[in-house]
């Protein structure tokens, strides 16, 4: 999962980053409202973490912008602001959960999931495929019923299709969940990855559409 964290404080950014990065997440970190405002206009992010009080443009614009243009991305906001107004007005301009700083990375976290959850119309963190079983809240995949161990972005190329299990995902689209805006991407990083991931489930697992992308059968062998 690609998250934009938009958060001005450089020691809670830092933080929120490298805490999220460990659980898996690809993480793309900007401080100041009219950067967040492009990126989120660029529609590349799974899911926003988005601070109110940004300098150049406040949260509350950003977010309202974002939905008069149907940016139906999740956004979760993060603030200091906890009064009642401040909740009300953000959860109306369009956020889908409100964390009020300070907080416990265990708590975001949590809160990641559900959101993930109900993006995927799940109601448990385990998702199901075929011989495939992937838990969302532990980081644990059962192949055949034996465990496997993936690398961090293995595990998001494998949750990445199997949420869209049966349909292609382009490679536009597994580069920007699994590397961000940020990151500069080598010509075959995404073909290595996949032949790892390959190699350790079985190479009938993942299919290639040459030039297209790739995906995982509704009922992979």
């Amino acid at each position: 999962m690609h998250i934009l964290l938009v958060e001005d404080d450089a020691h809670l950014g830092d933080a929120i980053q490298r805490a999220l990065e460990r659980l898996g997440y690809t993480v793309s970190w900007l401080r100041d409202g009219r950067s967040a405002s492009s990126a989120i206009r660029d529609r590349t992010a799974d899911l926003i973490l988005l601070d109110l009080g940004l300098p150049g443009r406040d949260g509350i614009e950003v977010l309202t912008e974002a939905r008069r243009a149907r940016i139906e991305t999740p956004v979760l906001v993060m603030t200091a602001r906890d009064g009642l107004s401040a909740r009300v007005d953000g959860l109306d301009a369009g956020a889908d959960d409100y964390l009020i700083k300070p907080f416990h990375v265990e708590e975001l976290a949590a809160r990641i999931r559900s959101l993930g959850r109900r993006m995927r119309g799940l109601a448990i963190n385990r998702m199901d495929v075929g011989a495939l079983s992937l838990d969302l809240g532990t980081s644990e995949v059962t192949f055949r019923g034996e465990a496997v161990e993936l690398t961090r972005r293995e595990f998001s190329l494998l949750q990445a299709l199997m949420e869209n299990a049966g349909r292609l995902v382009r490679r536009e689209s597994l580069e920007n969940s699994l590397y961000g805006i940020d990151h500069v991407v080598g010509n075959n990083a995404l073909e290595v990855l996949v032949h790892s991931l390959r190699r350790k489930l079985s190479f009938e697992t993942i299919r290639n559409v040459r030039g297209f992308g790739y995906m995982i059968p509704r009922d992979p062998k």
